[in-house]
């Protein structure tokens, strides 16, 4: 597996390399001060299976790097690997299309466990707590009752998202797990239907019955929500295996 690590603390990046190199024997871990050097590196050998991001670059906003790399690399995985926790920062990253959020105070376990999750066709993000308005997200505006945040935070207040039992517990149909997972892909409509054979119609109708059934009114949510109950209660694959067509 080759990574590329981008941050511009040359401590954290050079602890970061050493703990990455842990996850075995042939992983090989480049490292990119800056988000010119990381541009540099992938013109140059784009050849890479792993993305770790930080969002503070001295030269570049990580969001908007993480929008240009996922534009100019979508089959290129990135995480965020973030001193921030906010649940905002984790929702942004994960709408912009980042693969995964892991904050620099998680431990050495947690990382190898999100980027194993990741390198496995999963999302990872760490468990939070969503609703703070004094943790909305640059852009967004509490004016309406209707904004994503707001429903988020109302969600969570519920308990919805945050304590469902399980993904089985969501009784979904066969054919509503297929679009959750080309879904959670981030596939767009029109791709989910000429993948499972369906009307665009008919795709907008289970995508609306899977985000009912998860508590959620974005898909961004649905990732979050799928994330979290799958790292409580055992992988998204694992269980999708389990319920037979």
């Amino acid at each position: 597996m080759k990574v590329l690590l981008v941050d511009d603390h040359p401590l954290i990046l050079s602890a970061l390399q050493t703990v990455i190199q842990g996850l075995g024997d042939h992983v090989t871990v480049v490292g990119a001060g800056s988000a010119r050097a990381a541009r540099e590196t992938l013109q140059a050998d784009s050849n890479f299976d792993l993305v770790l991001l930080d969002l503070q670059l001295g030269d570049a906003d990580g969001f908007d790097l993480l929008v240009e790399f996922r534009a100019a690399y979508p089959a290129l995985p990135v995480v965020v690997v973030s001193a921030s926790d906010r649940a905002s920062d984790v929702i942004r990253s994960i709408d912009l299309g980042a693969m995964g959020f892991v904050p620099k105070r998680s431990s050495n376990d947690i990382l190898f466990d999100a980027l194993h999750m990741v390198m496995s066709g999963g999302i990872y993000v760490p468990p939070m707590n969503i609703g703070s308005s004094a943790d909305a997200p640059r852009g967004v505006s509490d004016r309406r009752s209707s904004d994503p945040l707001q429903v988020v935070s109302r969600e969570a207040g519920d308990s919805a998202f945050q304590t469902q039992a399980s993904l089985a517990s969501l009784g979904l149909t066969p054919r509503q797990t297929d679009v959750l997972a080309l879904l959670l892909q981030g596939n767009p409509n029109k791709l989910i239907a000429r993948e499972l054979g369906l009307s665009v119609e008919t795709v907008k109708d289970h995508v609306a019955a899977v985000l009912r059934a998860l508590g959620v009114s974005s898909r961004t949510q649905a990732v979050l929500a799928v994330s979290q109950m799958s790292q409580k209660h055992g992988g998204f694959s694992t269980w999708r295996n389990s319920n037979p067509r």
